[in-house]
């Protein structure tokens, strides 16, 4: 993979929508290069977010009290919640370098980061006709959402790795626009999962400091 030392901005719990209003100060900052590209690593509370491209139909039912955000990143329906590590990546893309192609980098990042913390996964090319498989699967079960989109070749939003958060709100929705998806954690198939140690790993592997 690409050479792509990264700035490091670390936080614990930030409310979603107060996130999205720093996230694109730091876009623009990219855009008019202000600002190195940067990694920023957060929680959020109990939020369900929801892509250009989800369907009314996969929302969760109001009844349960979570929030649905609607975002200009790409993707389907995903949840955020604490013990969940979320990244966001305002990245300039390289001449030629398209949005796509920086996901399946970010994929390849998050696949090696989950190995060194003992966790095989992959992965998946999306086969033709069917619903992107964008994100990192282990077992066959999800581990990790990714959703970006660029902007001046600048991109925004990015990943959420279930670390050792409550899985329970994933199944309120459809979520990533996939009925039968299962969704897993590190703490689930690993039996335990240190939240300090995945962010550090995850850092490490981003070559964010």
């Amino acid at each position: 993979m690409k050479h792509r030392p990264l700035t490091l901005i670390q936080d614990d719990l930030v409310d979603y929508e107060k996130a999205m209003e720093r996230m694109a100060e730091l876009v623009a900052q990219r855009q008019e290069d202000q600002r190195p590209d940067t990694l920023w690593l957060l929680s959020h509370p109990m939020v369900f977010t929801a892509g250009r491209r989800t369907l009314t139909e996969h929302l969760p039912d109001p009844s349960h009290g979570i929030p649905v955000v609607s975002t200009g990143r790409g993707g389907q329906l995903t949840f955020h919640g604490p013990g969940q590590l979320v990244g966001y990546l305002i990245v300039k893309l390289e001449p030629g370098e398209g949005v796509v192609d920086y996901i399946r980098e970010v994929e390849l990042r998050l696949v090696a980061a989950l190995g060194e913390l003992g966790l095989t996964a992959e992965r998946r090319d999306t086969p033709p006709g069917s619903e992107l498989l964008t994100g990192v699967w282990s077992g066959g079960r999800k581990i990790v959402s990714i959703g970006m989109r660029a902007s001046r070749s600048v991109t925004s939003h990015g990943f959420a790795i279930n670390v050792n958060g409550d899985l329970a709100p994933w199944d309120l929705a459809v979520a990533c626009g996939m009925p039968d998806v299962h969704m897993t954690s590190v703490a689930q198939e690993l039996g335990a999962a240190d939240f300090d140690r995945v962010r550090a790993i995850v850092a490490q592997e981003f070559q964010a400091s």
